[in-house]
């Protein structure tokens, strides 16, 4: 888990943590989860892995993959919209390629929406490629999806987030 700099903290996600992800999750979505998802995820789902970003004591974004095989999938990425554009969604994304290291993963794949361009700049700004659409694939707007991956978690890839986690920790540090 990286530690990112004061005011802020970052840890897995906790059963007492779901209402404050449940309001980020609410107002970053355009369909919030379903009532007793993140439950499931937390206590159900052995391949799921959940983190949480605060400040003081409030959540202000939350991202969870699944290990699927050797295969992270990044489920969801938010960030309260009052912090974004501030860089702690890329600290979530960040963390999470950084724990894909920690398993026997050799990839990581992620849907995003067609029309959110901000985190597909964030994804590619990452190495992230576009290998193909998943057509209506969200059921609130029939929205096309656009699969991408990082297929070589290797040395050179990890050198990579490290560089990309030394920037990103001066920027939040800066602006703290």
């Amino acid at each position: 888990m990286l530690t990112p700099p004061d005011p802020f903290w970052l840890r897995a996600m906790q059963l007492a943590d779901i209402p404050a992800v449940r309001e980020v999750d609410r107002l970053s979505f355009p369909t919030p989860a379903r009532a007793g998802l993140f439950e499931h995820e937390l206590d159900g789902n052995k391949i799921a892995h959940y983190q949480v970003l605060g400040v003081a004591e409030t959540i202000i974004g939350f991202a969870g993959f699944w290990l699927i095989a050797d295969e992270v999938h990044v489920s969801t990425i938010a960030t309260h919209p009052t912090w974004r554009g501030r860089g702690l969604g890329e600290l979530l994304l960040l963390n999470l390629l950084f724990q894909a290291y920690t398993l026997p993963a050799t990839m990581v794949t992620l849907e995003v929406r067609h029309s959110n361009k901000v985190a597909q700049a964030l994804y590619h700004k990452y190495q992230f490629a576009e290998v193909g659409s998943r057509p209506r694939y969200y059921r609130d707007t029939g929205e096309d999806a656009l699969l991408m991956t990082v297929p070589l978690l290797n040395a050179r890839y990890h050198q990579f987030l490290e560089n990309q986690q030394v920037k990103l920790l001066q920027r939040l540090q800066s602006e703290a």
